[in-house]
């Protein structure tokens, strides 16, 4: 492994208040979720996925976002990207001011219709209508592909097919596309061939990789993209989250985990780790659960 082009710097977004939570089976006062996100922001992220516009029968978790938004609007000096499914859940994000958006799709038919009932191409339908009208209104777009390593009912999916969508949401105003591991299959020979495919078509700048932990292989799998020059990552807070339709697959990498990585490689995430262990002590308590984040574990061991 070449540890000669790693870059300097890395981006960490923090999925951890949408992605994280709208998986965890409590749902938490609305308060409780505006002091997370503002202690992740005391920690240093500037990227942080504060909530989605879904609808709130079946994601309530999610169902307080038009108040979220409104109360972490005054925490300043970070971007508030959020998910948004369809031109109703836009109109919504619109309504208390969101700069930026997130769409999302799949490389699998059938993973794309248990999540969202829509084949690929009809999600990409609904995709184009809202990024047109997200456009005429000044916001940025954020791509999600999701299964681009395996999928939990078709198993292998299919490069030509993520270089596909991710070309589309890239054509249709995607300022970059999150590449997803979404059930944690996803190997570092595999990282190393699909990321080296990918950057025969995109730019370093325009990738993300969104990894989860359900084998125990995501910082490994993150190691090798950084050797590849890949800079942009997705993690959560403590480890926070899963995926509801792919059974087993128990979190999202771990923030703490992956800032303690990059700091151990002299790579600068520009996060405080003391104060985001702090932060997701902060929402574990307040979920009544343990996490998966090995640092994490360490960290509330010695106290």
């Amino acid at each position: 492994m070449n540890f000669q082009n790693l870059p300097n710097e890395v981006t960490v977004i923090e999925v951890g208040p949408r992605d994280g939570l709208q998986n965890e089976k409590t749902i938490l006062k609305t308060e409780d979720k505006v002091e997370f996100i503002s202690k992740l922001a005391k920690a240093g992220l500037k990227e942080i996925e504060a909530t989605s516009f879904v609808r709130a029968d079946k994601i309530p978790q999610m169902g307080d976002a038009e108040k979220l938004f409104t109360e972490v609007l005054n925490i300043q000096g970070v971007n508030f990207p959020c998910l948004v499914p369809n031109l109703k859940g836009l109109e919504k994000a619109l309504a208390v001011g969101v700069k930026e958006i997130a769409v999302f799709s799949a490389t699998s038919e059938t993973f794309n219709k248990k999540n969202i009932n829509a084949s690929i191409d009809e999600s990409l339908e609904r995709i184009t209508a809202v990024c047109e009208e997200a456009k005429k209104h000044g916001l940025k777009i954020r791509g999600y592909v999701s299964t681009a390593f395996g999928c939990p009912y078709e198993g292998e999916t299919s490069i030509d097919k993520l270089i596909e969508v991710t070309k589309q949401l890239l054509k249709l105003g995607a300022y970059e596309v999150s590449i997803g591991d979404t059930i944690g299959v996803a190997t570092p020979i595999q990282v190393q061939f699909v990321v080296n495919k990918l950057l025969t078509h995109f730019k370093k700048d325009q990738l993300a990789l969104h990894f989860h932990d359900t084998r125990g292989m995501a910082l490994s799998n993150i190691l090798t993209a950084l050797t590849l020059g890949i800079h942009k990552f997705d993690s959560s807070a403590g480890g926070l989250g899963g995926c509801p339709y792919a059974k087993g697959a128990t979190g999202n990498v771990a923030t703490e985990d992956l800032v303690y990585l990059l700091n151990s490689l002299g790579i600068n995430s520009h996060i405080d780790l003391d104060k985001l262990a702090h932060a997701s002590e902060f929402i574990l308590e307040k979920l009544n659960r343990k996490t998966s984040s090995k640092y994490l574990q360490a960290y509330l061991n010695s106290k």
